[in-house]
């Protein structure tokens, strides 16, 4: 077996552990994946049905540790059968919460257990979209452990094309056949759970409490720390105006004065999105173009695939909607922002979901943007600084100093496109307008 694994130290903790959900005693980590080897592969594969009782993995015939994104260790594996069949993917992708005694394990860790619960779902006959075939996933609440194993996506090969860059949108030629495809399987995966066609326990599986605001969510400022970060945005925008094309830098005051708005406003904004019923549903939180693949069905039109579930779960549309344009282009979304809401309403509808307004959803978008960015967003600028000291001199976005830089670039992205999608949606009048109408009382 070839091999190219680089084993760090590992803290002290079980080498396995017993699933919730297939009750298979499973590697809590690479290495001990690859001592047990067939013989795991082998009841794992048949605990979910994906592998028959008359088949076995023989082999693992190569494996590769994959570095990239922070959840945790993943590993690339090619596996041979005792019986080859063209319905059995060869080439897996295995993935696993952060090392014991890594810091930041009981922070990433939990969020596997959704995704576990995501990928034996996405296992029933006629699931509304594509999604990277599951081959197992469990998970021990008890240990923050979860293993997920995956049909490996072959980018760049045959019809599928190369993975999209995040937030680098500019390198494509059109983004908008993406977009287009994106929204398809947002409106698909949320019209069918709505409609029942994903089974009578979904509401169990994937919990949704409409009175209930996750403490973990809230925007973590007081109005002291909240103008503290806001200045830290004044400075690296004088520093640094290249990085806020579109005049986006002379826009900036205005955005400071009215972000401030959204801590009165919060918790009502969050009980309005909650309790949105009809809006309400299971979504990908984080669907921007590079936790997804594509490619033309034989009508030329794109198709997408998602991947990368962490943390899913139901939500208002709105929101998913945010997580999926988050990282798009600002002139594209003042282009296409509206016509991508209306085929959102449009398909969530035919896909069995309730009928939407796209003036409903617009606000609503609105509404999540505010509290979404102000919670995630207005950590950038010292983000960037540590990542790019001399962040004043890169020539734009697009200089290979910081574009090179993984969480620099998507840090400062995300930044420009919170601060666009402000200035272009209105948002302030927006929660001004929200708050005459639940009588709600704003600092004068």
């Amino acid at each position: 077996m070839e091999t190219d694994n680089m084993a760090p130290e590992v803290a002290a903790g079980p080498n396995h552990v017993t699933g919730r959900h297939t009750g298979v005693d499973f590697p809590t980590t690479i290495e001990p994946l690859l001592v047990d080897g067939p013989a795991f592969l082998t009841r794992a594969l048949r605990a979910t049905g994906v592998l028959s009782s008359d088949n076995a993995v023989t082999a693992i015939v190569s494996s590769r540790e994959f570095f990239g994104g922070g959840m945790g260790r993943k590993l690339l594996i090619e596996i041979d059968y005792a019986r080859p069949d063209q319905g059995l993917h060869r080439h897996l992708f295995a993935k696993f919460p952060r090392m014991f005694g890594d810091p930041l394990r009981d922070l990433f860790g939990p969020l596997m257990e959704p995704e576990v619960r995501f990928a034996l779902l996405s296992l029933r006959p006629g699931f509304p979209i594509a999604v990277p075939r599951c081959y197992f996933a469990d998970y021990d609440p008890a240990t923050v452990t979860g293993l997920l194993i995956t049909e490996r996506i072959a980018y760049g090969a045959g019809s599928i094309e190369p993975c999209p860059e995040k937030c680098m949108d500019y390198l494509l030629d059109d983004p908008l056949p993406h977009y287009r495809a994106l929204t398809t399987a947002m409106a698909r995966l949320a019209g069918a759970q709505k409609a029942g066609k994903l089974g009578n326990d979904l509401a169990a599986q994937f919990p949704f409490d409409p009175d209930a605001i996750d403490p973990g969510s809230r925007i973590p400022y007081d109005r002291a720390t909240l103008a503290a970060q806001l200045e830290k945005l004044r400075t690296f925008a004088t520093r640094a105006p290249q990085l806020f094309p579109d005049d986006i830098a002379d826009y900036i005051d205005t955005f400071i004065a009215e972000v401030p708005l959204v801590l009165d406003l919060e918790l009502a904004i969050r009980r309005a999105l909650n309790q949105r019923g009809d809006m309400v549903a299971l979504c990908h939180w984080n669907m921007n173009l590079d936790n997804a693949w594509f490619w033309r069905g034989d009508d030329g039109v794109l198709q997408a695939g998602l991947l990368d579930w962490g943390s899913v779960g139901q939500m208002n549309v709105a929101q998913g909607f945010f997580g999926m344009t988050c990282a798009a282009e600002p002139a594209f979304l003042r282009a296409h922002k509206a016509d991508l809401i209306a085929q959102f309403v449009r398909e969530y509808a035919e896909q069995g979901g309730p009928a939407l307004t796209a003036a409903d959803m617009d606000l609503l978008v609105k509404l999540s943007i505010a509290v979404l960015g102000t919670a995630w967003m207005l950590d950038a600028p010292s983000l960037v600084e540590q990542q790019v000291p001399d962040f004043a001199e890169v020539t734009d976005r697009t200089d290979p100093q910081l574009a090179g830089n993984f969480l620099a670039r998507a840090q400062a992205h995300l930044l420009l496109v919170f601060i666009s999608e402000w200035r272009d949606g209105r948002i302030g009048d927006a929660l001004r307008r929200f708050a005459a109408d639940h009588a709600i009382p704003l600092p004068a």
